[in-house]
């Protein structure tokens, strides 16, 4: 069962590192002012989110580890 877990959240780790290379390709098309504030929010929300599932899948695949011992 956690292995379907981890699995999931090796997905959202990768929808989030795809969000942040689309949110680095739209800094380089020279946005407004406007963009660029909500370029910057949207990266530091996404970083965010980003470390709590890694944080999760490292606490769940040391806690399966930690059993099959």
């Amino acid at each position: 069962m956690s292995e379907i877990i981890i699995e999931k959240l090796h997905e959202q780790r990768d929808f989030y590192l795809n969000t942040l290379k689309q949110l680095e390709f739209q800094l380089v098309m020279d946005p407004s002012e406007n963009e660029l504030k909500e370029i910057e929010k949207l990266q530091t929300t996404t970083v965010d989110q980003l470390k709590k599932v890694e944080q999760e899948i490292a606490f769940l695949t040391s806690k399966k580890h930690h059993n099959l011992q």
